[in-house]
């Protein structure tokens, strides 16, 4: 296992689209119409030193390793989600999981150099261990966990909130494979007045400054000591992406993404709740009491957001569907309820005056999202709406509207409302 390199920083891509657009320059007109795919019909007007728009553009797409039909919110740091129909699988596969990156991934990884250090002042002792000796010192797992951005939604509060405008696609739920963070921090010791852990990355800020840590939060250490808890190295059955923590990342099924630590080198067991970057202020909090909208909350006022909210999507059919009068549509998505199991699915076509109960799978193991599905009749020809309502088994139930506004645009587990036309 060697050194894996990433051409995506910004020095190298620079000197990539240098040379590729000197080769492009160079090329004469039958040359550039074939890399165009189509005949450069007056090309022979063009004028020296120009080249056609479509051969000045590098695929983003290809550089994240991810599909073309995700939608892409920010290139630095990276921030892309998933339309809903495209979430349809059971399994959230590799290159259709958002991307939420706070800085820029590390240029190259040694996979058989790299560690992953326990310290900290609730640690008893300090030890480091490479990749290899984590696969071999401890027990391996699997699990489906589904990790969700906290600002998932963000686009729909108003006043509007700071921060990537996501709508409904930060989340997914794939295969985790790697091992539980209990049985490592456990290897070195805990004390008993351990009541957090935080992580470190080797991600940089997007700044270049060295001494700036772009992002390291951590959970709670009953949380860190749940069986689903893992540090991974493989997703679906393969290396994680290099979008997606590769070669070292935490999961934490349930919680805020940005909890689950990407390009994974340190943990430290805290006697305090961790103070990195991102976890104080405002970043990743909402108000403890609620606030009207549009509000100034001191940070004081704040407080740490843990489980995530009761929620689902459908992810079929894509919104702005046609079916014809009479036929009977088939519906279906996902729900899923932070640190809960949700109890109940339900979908409205009367904009929430009525609800129809859905078929609905138990998780494949805890933190897993749940699957939905049903069949609806429309009674006439026009515009309908499908309204998406899940409840957890607390009784927690989505709500129709976007719920409490905060400074950040976090928590909005709104019905997902997909358009239906019938003719």
């Amino acid at each position: 296992m060697g050194i894996v390199k990433f051409l995506y920083l910004a020095s190298r891509t620079a000197r990539m689209k240098s040379s590729r657009r000197k080769f492009i320059k160079l090329a004469g007109i039958s040359a550039l119409s074939s890399l165009a795919g189509a005949e450069i019909v007056y090309g022979s007007k063009l004028p020296s030193g120009l080249m056609p728009v479509i051969l000045d553009q590098e695929d983003p797409y290809k550089t994240i390793a991810k599909d073309k039909g995700l939608t892409i919110l920010n290139d630095r740091p990276w921030n892309v989600e998933t339309p809903p129909h495209l979430l349809d699988d059971d399994i959230t596969p590799a290159d259709k999981l958002f991307i939420r990156n706070n800085g820029i991934p590390p240029a190259e990884v040694d996979i058989s150099n790299w560690t992953l250090t326990i310290n900290g002042e609730s640690a008893i002792n300090s030890r480091s261990f490479t990749i290899a000796e984590l696969k071999k010192s401890f027990p391996n797992y699997t699990y489906q966990l589904t990790i969700e951005c906290g600002g998932n939604g963000r686009s729909e509060f108003n006043p509007p909130a700071k921060g990537n405008q996501w709508t409904t696609g930060a989340v997914g739920c794939p295969e985790w494979t790697g091992v539980r963070l209990k049985d490592v921090l456990e290897s070195v010791g805990i004390n008993s007045d351990a009541v957090y852990i935080g992580y470190y990355g080797a991600d940089t800020h997007i700044s270049g400054d060295p001494t700036k840590v772009p992002i390291s939060r951590g959970v709670p250490i009953a949380k860190a000591m749940q069986n689903e808890s893992l540090i991974a190295w493989a997703m679906n059955g393969k290396d994680l992406p290099i979008m997606n923590g590769f070669p070292l990342r935490l999961v934490f099924g349930g919680w805020p993404a940005s909890t689950s630590g990407k390009w994974l080198q340190s943990i430290a067991i805290r006697n305090v709740v961790h103070d990195g970057p991102k976890m104080g202020g405002q970043s990743y909090r909402v108000p403890c009491t609620p606030v009207s909208p549009g509000s100034t909350v001191a940070d004081e006022d704040m407080c740490i957001i843990e489980s995530m909210p009761v929620k689902s999507i459908t992810s079929y059919p894509k919104s702005g569907a046609t079916i014809q009068l009479g036929r009977r549509l088939a519906v279906r998505g996902h729900c899923w309820a932070g640190e809960y199991k949700v109890a109940k699915m339900e979908v409205s076509i009367d904009f929430g005056a009525s609800w129809q109960a859905c078929e609905l799978s138990n998780p494949r193991n805890r933190f897993a999202w749940q699957h939905w599905n049903t069949v609806l009749d429309f009674p006439k020809r026009g515009y309908y709406e499908v309204w998406a309502k899940a409840t957890d088994d607390q009784d927690n139930s989505q709500p129709m509207v976007v719920p409490g506004w905060n400074p950040r645009g976090y928590l909005n587990n709104a019905t997902h409302r997909i358009a239906i036309k019938v003719v």
